[in-house]
């Protein structure tokens, strides 16, 4: 870890870190408040994927939508209107509209092939913006003038890193960077994020064998034909078993590479200050790495 004892963390002239976790346990609103009320700079990875990576598929694709319109058509053929996403910290509705779910097309559904291509750009796009991170931990120094840094990253993380490894090139440049911080779910927050989910069921990227073994798992367990599915079930089933399948490989990356905080610690968090005395905790419990 860049910072080796809490007290090398708390007298450092700059501050940074990489909050990972399950989505909705805190990361981007412990950023936004680092951001406006401590002045640090705040880098999302999913802002980053959703504009400078996929920002050309994420509009083409509206694009390709509006041409089935004959007046856009058009407009569209004449250069006379502009589309584009309005992506920002916090509404990623574009990124995650493109991502789409595999189904029946008159439910919004994509074929599975389709779907695994979007997939698939996903996850170059995601380990692109997190190697991008040491670079603006620079930019935001050198231009903006910001000593301190928080990265938000984006729960799929674990998805595209191996914490076992310890040569693993993408976790390799983040922790020579930054100090690596999970925020940690207890069993009640799963289920309360399985219940939000089931509300308001969103595309998220996983692991392309992940995917593979639930698509064949659920057309055998209902019998459906992959134009039958219901996107929205289908992404509900995978849900749940996602998040266990993430767990370990969040474990794995806090106990080889970062610290780990639990989720009611950061809710519990009132100023920047509370964050560097949680964290300076984290690192005194940090177990010795050989």
């Amino acid at each position: 870890m860049i910072y080796e004892t809490s007290e090398a963390w708390r007298q450092a002239k700059t501050r940074q870190v990489l909050l990972f976790g399950m989505s909705g346990l805190g990361k981007t609103h412990v950023s936004n408040m680092l951001r406006a009320e401590g002045g640090w700079f705040h880098y999302s990875v999913d802002y980053r994927i959703g504009t400078r990576y996929m920002g050309e598929f994420i509009a083409d694709n509206f694009k390709r939508e509006a041409m089935k319109v004959p007046l856009l058509r058009e407009l569209l053929r004449t250069d006379s209107v502009f589309i584009a996403s309005n992506i920002t910290f916090d509404n990623l509705a574009p990124l995650s509209t493109y991502l789409g779910k595999p189904g029946a097309r008159d439910k919004g559904g994509l074929p599975f092939d389709e779907y695994m291509n979007r997939q698939a750009q996903h996850r170059e796009a995601e380990i692109s913006a997190l190697l991008d991170t040491p670079r603006f931990i620079d930019r935001a120094a050198q231009l903006y003038g910001y000593a301190d840094f928080v990265c938000d990253s984006g729960g799929s993380i674990c998805e595209v890193v191996d914490p076992e490894d310890r040569e693993d090139p993408v976790l390799s440049a983040l922790s020579s960077h930054l100090l690596l911080v999970w925020i940690e779910g207890s069993d009640a927050h799963t289920a309360e994020l399985v219940r939000r989910f089931d509300r308001a069921p969103k595309p998220m990227y996983y692991q392309p064998e992940f995917l593979h073994a639930a698509w064949a798992d659920y057309l055998a367990q209902t019998g459906l034909t992959e134009d039958s599915v219901d996107p929205d079930a289908f992404v509900r089933w995978t849900y749940a078993r996602a998040l266990a399948h993430r767990q370990p490989r969040y474990a794995a990356m806090a106990r080889n590479w970062g610290v780990r905080v639990t989720a009611e610690e950061v809710a519990a968090l009132r100023s920047p200050e509370d964050f560097v005395e949680l964290i300076a905790r984290a690192i005194d419990s940090a177990p010795a790495r050989r």
